[in-house]
């Protein structure tokens, strides 16, 4: 029987950065805190020269010939790094499909719960997955399943489209919802509506739309008058 590995209680090797003594070329490309070119000097004069300025000297391409390095203030430099990391994290949003469930017996009260918690879904931009859940003999009554998650479809269709028509899986039906985009020329209302037409104002009618038509659909136009 072979040995047991033996558990490491070692603490893991932390990468530290490449900036100052921890720099070991002897020739580098240097550029200064304001942008311009130092020219390849040597180590001890790039160093040198960092500490005049009470700023850091820090290795940005290794694999260039020499080496390049710049003076700047790096734990400002680091902060604004990971600034930037973490806005770019909060602008992305992973889509995630959430999950509603429900029996076909559903009462009102609760049917709508279901359409109040899928709605914040789709406004979070996640997928909806529409669950409808058989216990014993009810998978009999599957008809009765895809009734209930048609209309719940049709309840959520300002605010959502069918990815996934009704769909029989095991003991379940299960319907998949995606978020709603808007129409190209429209645009949002305060209460998520999409509208075509100017909003009055101070009591004023809204001037109307002109419909403008191109290419074959103004061709057509010309010929009817």
């Amino acid at each position: 029987m072979p040995p047991r590995p033996r558990f490491d209680r070692r603490a893991p090797v932390r990468e530290l950065p490449n900036i100052n003594e921890r720099i070991s070329y002897p020739n580098l490309r240097v550029v200064d805190a304001d942008g311009s070119q130092l020219g390849v000097i040597t180590r001890e004069a790039a160093l040198e020269v960092s500490r005049e300025r009470e700023l850091d000297l820090v290795l940005v391409s290794e694999k260039a010939d020499p080496p390049v390095c710049r003076i700047m203030d790096y734990g400002k430099y680091k902060f604004e790094q990971e600034k930037k990391a973490k806005e770019a994290k909060k602008k992305s949003h992973q889509t995630e499909v959430k999950e509603v469930k429900m029996r076909y017996k559903i009462d009102q009260h609760d049917y709508d719960v279901r359409i109040g918690q899928a709605v914040r879904f789709l406004k979070a931009g996640d997928k909806v997955k529409c669950t409808v859940i058989f216990r014993g003999r009810e998978i009999q009554h599957t008809a009765l399943a895809e009734v209930l998650l048609m209309r719940m479809a049709k309840d959520l269709e300002e605010n959502a489209e069918i990815q996934q028509p009704p769909k029989r899986e095991g003991r379940n039906m299960i319907m998949f919802l995606s978020p709603r985009k808007l129409a190209a020329g429209k645009t949002a209302t305060g209460d998520g509506k999409p509208k075509t037409v100017r909003e009055a104002k101070d009591g004023k009618e809204p001037r109307p739309v002109r419909v403008v038509t191109t290419g074959a659909a103004a061709g057509a136009a010309s010929a009817d008058s």
